[in-house]
């Protein structure tokens, strides 16, 4: 009965401690979003920096098994080449060390009233998850949230190891348990398949390392039994990655759960020698039947898993060549829709990356859509067959990506915690539709060449110039839509509403010149009706482009997202000196050559 009751209390507060693991590593995770975007995003071919970006990445996500998985998903994005995703792996492995690190806290000596007590986690549990009730529950700011999961994470990851610590404390006693340790010491390749074994099952070194530091309370956890277990447990971390890494991933990716496989492998077979060698020459004697504390079982680990990285950071091409013998490259085949790499899911593990590499995409079909005005306009200067086939195919692409970023960008608002990613979603989820319809108006423009063309009818050289000015204006202002996608420079942004304010004036301009051509019998009227059309189709290609800028500006700004036609009517009607001067220089560009166009 006593056995049942230890048995449950383990769990119950190795349950606790896995959640608050999870919940802190969310927190941490949402805090540094922002940071850990511009931090990959600047990522070199260097693999120290790598091997740095690898610690602290896990460091923050708190699992090196997330780290790699998210790594996965930036090689597919073509984000990151196979030898950078190996000094990650590398770094990965360091970072996850962290957390038995932390939990050494359980070794602090607070006798005598010392002020070291406060830092002991029986008063930091308590204290942590009363501060984190208070920034979750009462003050309810976006920006202390994040701080507040981190706090109530913290403080039940050691209110789950308090309980895991006191329900193993009776094993001390028992001479069953003393004698299974036994078998470990003197069979260290058990010790290994044993944390292999359990970290499968468990799904976190972390939290086996966390298991072993809690055992080491009874006393009797020596370091000779404790070594092959770590090993194990980064053997065992593996399992998981090489899994993730094989469904639905590419080459590379899956060369990347290789080379973590190997790694971990070379670094276990070479301590396993090395300990033996060390054993059997009698050196550190005092060493391998000593008692072992957490602060131990951390400092063994994150030497473990340090030296080994050391060891073969300076191999890294050898590993990446190793993989790439091991898992072969398939016939090249050409990407049909590159774009799509970007919505991979494997990376809504880090939400601001994710909505980073959607918001490229976004940006690379955005320029596909002004490629496709430009093209469908020339149609009405000569009719390409070949150009209409190019144009239906890029039209396609966009229809393509619009559905699949729908989707993703459903599936990812339910990752989103924070409010400025949030912003970036509804960007997204609102620009998208915008761009597909841009790529719209093209088609349709391909439809009424055509139409043009079966009726053997065509413009006056007056009409084309004045399509061919205006369609200068149009492709300007898609080409400023692209750019602030691209960079979401607010100084580029605003360069939009200017010009569409000036598209909108030769627009008008344009129909009340032809609506005089056709009451005056000038015209053809057939011809004039598709031209009226031409007119419209640009107007509204214009207008798109404004609505995206004014989802960019409102990203960050409350007033501009809670009602752009007040802030549009309050641009227009006020003395904006920026606004003036830039529509000005517009008028001169564009409209004043319009104006100027002599008829025969």
């Amino acid at each position: 009965m006593n056995t049942i009751i230890t048995l449950v209390k383990l769990l119950g507060g190795l349950a606790m401690f896995l959640y608050g693991m999870e919940i802190m590593g969310d927190g941490l995770k949402q805090g540094s979003g922002e940071a850990l975007k511009k931090f990959l995003g600047k990522l070199t071919h260097n693999v120290l920096l790598g091997l740095l970006t690898g610690t602290i990445v896990t460091a923050i996500i708190q699992s090196s098994t997330a780290t790699i998985v998210l790594t996965v998903g930036l090689i597919g994005a073509g984000i990151l080449n196979l030898r950078q995703a190996v000094s990650i792996v590398l770094g990965a492995n360091i970072g996850t060390t962290v957390t038995a690190q932390i939990i050494r806290l359980m070794d602090i000596d607070s006798s005598g009233g010392s002020i070291l007590s406060f830092f002991k986690p029986d008063f930091l549990a308590p204290f942590a998850l009363v501060v984190g009730i208070i920034l979750v529950m009462f003050i309810k700011k976006n920006a202390t949230k994040n701080t507040g999961m981190i706090c109530l994470g913290f403080g039940i990851l050691f209110t789950g190891l308090i309980s895991m610590t006191n329900a193993v404390e009776p094993l001390a006693e028992s001479d069953a348990f003393v004698n299974i340790l036994s078998y470990f010491t003197d069979m260290p390749v058990l010790g290994i398949f044993t944390g292999l074994i359990l970290t499968v099952i468990i799904q976190s070194s972390s939290a086996m390392v966390g298991i072993l530091q809690a055992l080491s309370s009874t006393g009797v956890m020596t370091f000779d039994l404790i070594y092959p277990i770590i090993m194990g447990i980064n053997l065992g971390t593996c399992v998981t990655t090489a899994m993730v890494c094989s469904i639905g991933s590419s080459k590379d990716a899956k060369r990347t759960g290789v080379v973590h496989i190997v790694f971990n492998c070379i670094g276990t077979v070479l301590f396993m020698i090395g300990m033996s060698l060390l054993h059997k020459a009698g050196a550190f004697c005092g060493l391998w039947g000593s008692i072992v504390d957490s602060g131990g079982i951390a400092d063994f680990q994150t030497l473990f898993n340090l030296v080994t990285a050391i060891v073969l950071l300076p191999f890294t091409n050898a590993l990446v060549n190793l993989s790439c013998k091991l898992v072969k490259d398939d016939p090249v085949k050409e990407e049909t829709y590159p774009e799509l790499a970007a919505l991979d899911p494997k990376i809504m593990i880090s939400p601001a990356l994710a909505l980073s590499e959607v918001t490229k995409s976004l940006a690379s079909m955005a320029n596909i859509a002004r490629n496709n005005v430009e093209m469908s306009l020339q149609q009405f200067q000569y009719y390409d067959e070949d150009r209409t086939n190019t144009i239906n195919a890029y039209e396609e692409r966009l229809d393509v990506f619009t559905d699949k970023a729908d989707n993703y960008l459903i599936e990812l608002s339910k990752n989103i915690e924070n409010e400025s990613d949030n912003r970036q979603l509804n960007m997204l989820m609102q620009c998208t539709p915008n761009v597909e319809r841009i790529g719209d108006y093209a088609t349709n423009f391909v439809e009424m060449a055509l139409k043009l063309k079966e009726s053997e009818l065509s413009f006056s050289d007056g009409a084309k110039k004045e399509l061919g000015i205006l369609g200068d204006a149009v492709l300007e202002i898609l080409r400023l839509t692209v750019e602030s996608l691209e960079t979401e420079n607010e100084t580029v942004v605003r360069r939009i509403e200017p010009l569409e304010e000036v598209i909108d004036d030769m627009v008008l301009l344009l129909k009340n010149r032809h609506t005089t051509r056709l009451c005056q019998g000038i015209c053809n009227i057939n011809s004039g009706i598709i031209f009226m059309d031409i007119l419209t189709h640009l107007e509204r290609a214009a207008d798109q482009c404004s609505s995206i800028a004014m989802l960019i500006l409102g990203m960050n700004n409350e007033e501009i997202m809670q009602n752009h036609h007040q802030y549009l009517h309050e641009l227009h009607s006020t003395a904006d000196q920026s606004y003036l001067a830039e529509e000005k220089n517009r008028r001169e560009q564009y409209l004043v050559p319009l104006e100027n166009i002599q008829y025969n």
